[in-house]
This record gives structure tokens, C-alpha cells and sequence, in this order.
């Protein structure tokens, strides 16, 4: 059997074995290094093939007998293959990736102006697919160079934006690098960044009706390139799809909302149960932050704290992945809410008939009748919503519901 893997210093939680599983019949281990390791373990004859991540992507170029044009070109190496005669074959599949990423987008950029947020390894590569794909003018944004970002507004013109920098990515969710309403003729926007599915960036892009991608299909497909060097075998476009599909899935949180005491906590723990997820409840952790009940919190502060104090909950519990999780009644009322839940979720309203609801212990349902707690609520709900599920039979029902609502989702 093949021995692959990834090499870098820190690799944390990585989805490639996830990925190089579903691609290929061959070991791919982790290999966290340090740099004075590196050497030896190159020549140790350990491995037959790895893709590479920071810090390393340069460094092992001079352990590489030779290189692909793209790695020549790029000036980075992502992936090693050890040939017959014992020397390292050195090549970029982040090129492949990011080109396919473009490519599905539906966002032609021949002939188009392009910018490319950040001056790293994945600003060189995105760099050259743009110029190989025909771009008029590609401008790299840094920090401290001459197109900086201070200087945007001559850049105003721009109709293609990549962001290729960290800035949105988990754990630091919510940030942009910079804001789209200041390039009118902005017409798509990429970012490499895969978690969040959604950055702030992409959200932004979404609202105001812009085609854009993120990170997870060039992930996917530099793999689908990596495995094909390891193996020497042609692996079909279907397959990116299919593995691009199954790991988003299994990465979206799924949120329920709906009026107080819809369900939403025991159908969640039903079907976190079911899915083998965590079940995460934002009443529970608001409940868990104060010490103290909510209808008591509600009464010695008043709905506005709490309100706050929920949209604190939703903002860490947004950031999880592959969560159940069940909001308040009230979750729906701020605006702000809807960005944290939609960046790593799809968004369930379950419903419940207004006279089957309780009212016990649910200080806004006891203050507000309730019909008139659901006419100011329901365009709200909806607003959120991905799909709406009626729980009006067992919660084996409202689960099974669920998952057929999720399926028809996915394939949408």
C-alpha cells in the first residue's frame, strides 16, 4: 500500500485523510515536523508521496529533483511524489484547485480586472490561474506594499476579488478584509478560506446578490489532483462533487428556530442523537453564562440584556461545525443573528400549532398573546429559514421531517 500523508508543523484538525479517504486505497498519515526535522525525514525514505502545508511549501523545493512548470512558476511546492529511483518529484495542485474552484463558479474572468487580498503562498497561486485564465490586470492588496489598503479607492474598478488571506477564518469569524459596496462593478468573489463554509466576506457577497465561492471545492479538487500524481489514475470531476458535497454536510451545523415551545430542544436532541452530533442549546448556554434562570434574568433585567446576551451565545455557537443546534424563540429578532447561524448552517423553522405551544416558564409567551407573538415573529422565521418543518405528530416524525427537508436542501 502506498504511504501518503501531509507534512507541516502544526496541522490541528485537517481534512485531508477525511478527503484522500474517499479518493484513493492508501495510508495518508499526519506528519507534524519542525524545521530542523525536515531534512531527515525528506530523505528518510518514510513516505511515497505528501502534500505539504505551511511552513514548508518552499523549503522542500530544494529537495526536489524536479519541479512541474506551475511549481517552477508559483515558486512553491504543495505536493511530493518519491519516483522510481528514489528522488522527489515536486508539484502545486493549489493552482488546480483554485482553478476549478473559478471555474465552477460560473464567474468568468477573462478580460476582467482583477484584486488578490494578501501576498502569500496562496496569493502567488491564485495570481497565476487568474492571468493563465485570461484577467486583464491582476493587483495584489497588502498590507504595506504600494497597492495597500489604504489606497482601495484606485482600485474602485476592480470586478474580481479573491481573498487569500486568514482574515474570516475560524476561530476569528465575522471579519472581512475589506467591504464590497466600495466596487460597484464587483461582479464575483472567491475566498480560500473553507471555515467558516460562509466568511463575512461571502455573506456580503450573497446579500448583495454577487456569484462567489469559498475554500471547500479548491480543497477538494487540489486533493483530487494530489491523489491522482500519488497514483498515477485519472479521477473524474463527479467525485470533487460528491466528496465536496458529503464533507459540507457533514461540516453545516443544522439550527432550528420557531416560536417557544416548539420543540426545538427535544426534536434537537433527537436528532443529534440520531446524526451522532453534539447537541448545542443557546438558552442553555445564556442560562449557563448568568447563573441564573431566564424568566428571572428576564425579570431583574429586562428582554434587551437578554437579547444581547443571546446574540453573545449565537456568535460562539455559530462558529462550531457539525452541531445540532437549538435557538430561542427570539433568536430571529435580531438581524445580526441571521450571519451568525447562516456562516456554517442551514436553518430549520420548525412549526408547531399556536394552541399546541406552552407558555409555562416562557416570560416573553406569557406577557404577549400568543397569536400576536407569531405575527410579528413569522416573516421572521421565514426570513431565516432554509426549509420549513411542521411538528405536529411525534418527534421521530419531526426527525424524520427534518432529515428528509435537509436532503432535498443539499440537492437544490
Amino acid at each position: 500500500m502506498l504511504r501518503c500523508g501531509l507534512l507541516g508543523r502544526t496541522l490541528g484538525h485537517s481534512y485531508s485523510p477525511a478527503i484522500h479517504a474517499e479518493l484513493g486505497d492508501y495510508e495518508y498519515k499526519l506528519y507534524e515536523k519542525e524545521p530542523q526535522e525536515l531534512a531527515a525525514f525528506l530523505q528518510s525514505g518514510e513516505f511515497d508521496a505528501l502534500n505539504v502545508t505551511i511552513p514548508y511549501k518552499k523549503d522542500v523545493m530544494a529537495y526536489c529533483a524536479a519541479l512541474s512548470p506551475a511549481a517552477r512558476r508559483i515558486g512553491s511546492v504543495n505536493t511530493l511524489v518519491r519516483r522510481k529511483d528514489g528522488t522527489l518529484y515536486g508539484d502545486n495542485t493549489d493552482a488546480d484547485g483554485f482553478a476549478y474552484m473559478v471555474k465552477t463558479s460560473g464567474v468568468g474572468v477573462a478580460g476582467k480586472k482583477a484584486l488578490v487580498f494578501g501576498s502569500g503562498g496562496a496569493s502567488v497561486t491564485a495570481c497565476d490561474v487568474l492571468k493563465t485564465l485570461g484577467a486583464s490586470s491582476v493587483t495584489v492588496i497588502s498590507r504595506s506594499g504600494p497597492d495597500n489598503y489604504e489606497n482601495l479607492d484606485r482600485h474602485a474598478d476592480a470586478e474580481i476579488l479573491v481573498n487569500t488571506t486568514p482574515v474570516g477564518m475560524y476561530p476569528k469569524n465575522g471579519a472581512s478584509p475589506v467591504d464590497l459596496t466600495k466596487f460597484p462593478n464587483c461582479c464575483g468573489v472567491f475566498d480560500v478560506v473553507y471555515n467558516p463554509a460562509r466568511t463575512a466576506l461571502l455573506l456580503q457577497a450573497e446579500k448583495l446578490g454577487v456569484r462567489h465561492a469559498g475554500g471547500l471545492p479548491m480543497l477538494v479538487a487540489q486533493a483530487r489532483r494530489a491523489s491522482e500524481l500519488f497514483t498515477g489514475s485519472q479521477i473524474a470531476d463527479a467525485e470533487i462533487v460528491r466528496i465536496e458535497r458529503k464533507l459540507a454536510r457533514e461540516m453545516q451545523n443544522i439550527v432550528l428556530v420557531g416560536m417557544p415551545g416548539c420543540g426545538k430542544s427535544v426534536v434537537g436532541a433527537a436528532l443529534a442523537k440520531r446524526l451522532g452530533r453534539p447537541l448545542l442549546d443557546s438558552d442553555a448556554l445564556v442560562t449557563q453564562t448568568t447563573q441564573t434562570p431566564i424568566p428571572e434574568f428576564f425579570r431583574m433585567q429586562g428582554e434587551g440584556a437578554f437579547r444581547a446576551l443571546e446574540t453573545q451565545a449565537l456568535r460562539e455557537l455559530g462558529k462550531r461545525s457539525g452541531a445540532v443546534i437549538a435557538t430561542g424563540g427570539g433568536s430571529v429578532l435580531r438581524e445580526e443573528n441571521y450571519d451568525l447561524l447562516h456562516q456554517n448552517g442551514v436553518i430549520v423553522w420548525l412549526r408547531r400549532e399556536l394552541s399546541a405551544l406552552p407558555i409555562d416558564g416562557r416570560p416573553v409567551s406569557q406577557s404577549v398573546a400568543l397569536d400576536e407573538l407569531y405575527r410579528t415573529r413569522e416573516p421572521r422565521y421565514r426570513r431565516f429559514a432554509d426549509c420549513i418543518v411542521d411538528n405536529c405528530g411525534s418527534v421521530d416524525d419531526a426527525v424524520n421531517k427534518i432529515m428528509e427537508a435537509l436532503h432535498e436542501t443539499a440537492h437544490s
